[in-house]
């Protein structure tokens, strides 16, 4: 259900669960999770990139799962601070819709890519857990404390296009091109050392 594949210095790691539009259980999660680590300590690592199957890129926690404590577990946490301590560049390629807890990935990348008609959602206030407590912030710092309060707090869905005018997706390609866009931003990362990659990420605030 996790699909990883490495190319050179980059690594793309592709969520595989379509007919489940790609809700995540707890072992994808971890997979997910050692896979970042495993990129962080794999030293030729310049770019890293997650996308998904189908026509969704994550509808969040698998239900049954979440019910069962997923919805609460650490492990969305450690995914989502593996991928954001990374030293590479990293590239959240959306192939359809980003919902719940699938946000916390996405935040902690560097770009987001979203393909037209994508909607944003966040629906902890509906569902009655919290987000994790490293989301609100890093989505804060994209769009503004009232924005994520629509978000988090009034369950607000978010269009492709209004998500990129917020800041939360940084560029809005046509599934055809989605790949093709990811190549030409991770191009100069992948010609550039992995030290130089690390150098000039570390001179930027991380969220």
């Amino acid at each position: 259900m996790i699909e990883i594949t490495r190319d050179g210095g980059r690594w793309t790691v592709t969520l595989d669960r379509p007919d489940k539009a790609n809700s995540l259980t707890r072992a994808m999660l971890t997979t997910l999770a050692e896979t970042a680590e495993a990129a962080a300590a794999d030293s030729d690592c310049r770019v890293f990139v997650l996308t998904g199957r189908g026509k969704v890129f994550s509808a969040g926690a698998d239900l049954d799962e979440a019910r069962a404590g997923l919805a609460t577990d650490p492990v969305w946490e450690r995914l989502s601070g593996a991928i954001a301590a990374l030293p590479c560049l990293t590239i959240a390629a959306l192939n359809g819709t980003l919902a719940g807890g699938a946000m916390g990935m996405a935040l902690a990348c560097d770009l987001r890519l979203a393909v037209p008609g994508s909607k944003v959602f966040y629906p902890v206030m509906k569902l009655g857990f919290l987000p994790q407590p490293s989301d609100p912030p890093r989505l804060a710092a994209l769009v503004g404390p009232a924005r994520a309060r629509m978000i988090l707090m009034a369950g607000a869905r978010i269009e492709a296009e209004e998500a990129r005018d917020w800041g939360l997706i940084d560029r809005i390609v046509a599934p055809e091109a989605l790949e093709a866009a990811v190549a030409a931003l991770a191009a100069d990362a992948l010609a550039a050392s992995p030290a130089h990659v690390a150098g000039i990420k570390a001179l930027i605030p991380a969220r």
